[in-house]
């Protein structure tokens, strides 16, 4: 008997058990579709994820502060105005385009009846070509505003919706910060969701002004305090250039000798990337077992309902046996009908993931869930391995019928 007459005879015997045959393929309609659906949104959170680093500027590193093993809160060394002015000198760091010193200081606003609480970020010129945002009404600060330590603030868009109501211009207007007035020069253009936050919660003054009139930040060398130095490579390729030089130049400087007293940290983009690309890895791994746990669920109700099916067609198989039938032709038999089941669950599960991936993206547009033609490869191939292997023991268990014992089978 034919690889074709043995195909007919397993749909033959499949389409006699319509309602049956639908629910043993279910386990393997949810299971794939949980596959496609939960790698598809795992793989959308890792894309938007890697966007949002990627929306702070190109070619970033992060300079900070961090605390050297077994030392205390008292023996960290803050970074300051100075080191930021060394990273600057292109003898000292040619692979650094712009440096942007950054100082932080946690406030309320206040703008007539309304105020928020967060954090003002004390900023130069330059913060705005290496973050690369522009403002989409007045100014940004610039280097007069440093210079004479001006009380000017520049809005996010959300900082501007919550201290002004809609229809007033706020560029012009007066706001308190801690008690202290400040004239608005301009309000930042609107970025998207950022995975640290809201990013135009945010509001800008000269970095001086942070320093002196929110708060004293003058260390005892006579240098200022800073949060964080943004860095801006001059390209791509010289990034671990960069990292080396400012590392270099802030050992010298902050009289480091041994590596494990390093008192600040130096990471780029590409670490946090990675690092995010780890976890966001992991957590698409794991969205795959748990729906991979449907999968083998559904196999087994496979393997069930196959030896179900041979049991009841005992002497049938008998029968055939008699006339002729190979053993080979038995295990292709119920070998195909398994196979059958789960491949045909398998493509209307993938159906089912794409629809679910498609309900994930318009609930949740941001995340842009895309199904991929491996996610589709990989639940085809995995529902055909299914088929095969919890297919094998029912069909090889048909095969080996004595033909004598299957006919006198009641």
């Amino acid at each position: 008997m034919n690889l074709l007459e043995s195909v007919r005879i397993a749909l033959t015997g499949l389409a006699s058990n319509r309602l049956r045959s639908a629910l043993t393929m279910l386990g393997i309609v949810i299971g794939v579709g949980a596959v496609i659906a939960l790698v598809s949104f795992g793989q959308g959170v890792e894309r938007y994820i890697s966007a949002q680093f990627e929306s702070l500027g190109s070619n970033l590193l992060f300079v900070f502060t961090s605390l050297p093993p077994g030392a205390g809160p008292s023996d960290i060394v803050p970074l300051t105005m100075a080191d930021a002015e060394a990273i600057a000198d292109p003898l000292a760091v040619p692979s650094a385009l712009r440096v942007a010193p950054q100082y932080s200081v946690f406030a309320v606003i206040v703008a007539g009846r309304n105020s928020v609480a967060l954090s003002v970020e004390g900023i130069t010129p330059a913060y705005a070509d290496v973050r690369d945002w522009s403002v989409s009404d007045g100014r940004f600060v610039d280097e007069s505003d440093v210079l004479t330590s001006a009380r000017v603030a520049v809005l996010g868009q959300t900082t501007r919706e919550d201290l002004f109501d809609a229809g007033i211009d706020p560029v012009g207007q007066t706001i308190r910060i801690n008690g202290i007035p400040f004239r608005v020069i301009g309000v930042m253009e609107e970025r998207g969701g950022s995975s640290f936050g809201d990013e135009n919660e945010v509001i800008y003054v000269p970095i001086s002004t942070a320093q002196t009139r929110l708060e004293r930040a003058r260390m005892v060398g006579g240098s200022y305090q800073v949060s964080m130095l943004n860095v801006q490579a001059v390209s791509k390729e010289r990034m671990a250039a960069a990292v080396e030089e400012i590392e270099r130049v802030l050992l010298d400087r902050h009289g480091i000798e041994f590596l494990d007293e390093q008192d600040f940290t130096v990471l780029s983009q590409d670490d946090l990337l990675s690092v995010v690309g780890q976890i966001t890895g992991l957590l698409t791994i794991f969205l795959g077992v748990i729906a991979g746990i449907s999968l083998l669920v559904g196999g087994i109700g496979i393997m069930n309902i196959m030896l179900v099916t041979v049991t009841e067609r005992t002497r049938e198989i008998g029968l055939r046996k008699a006339v002729g039938a190979r053993r080979l032709d038995i295990l292709l038999q119920f070998l195909i009908e398994s196979v059958v089941l789960t491949v045909t669950g398998g493509m209307i599960g993938v159906l089912l993931g794409v629809l679910g991936a498609f309900v994930g993206t318009r609930l949740v547009p941001d995340l842009a869930l895309v199904v991929t033609p491996d996610a589709v490869l990989l639940a085809t191939i995995v529902s055909t391995v299914i088929g095969i292997f919890f297919g094998i023991y029912p069909a090889s268990r048909a095969a080996g019928l004595n033909p004598i014992d299957a006919l006198r089978y009641e």
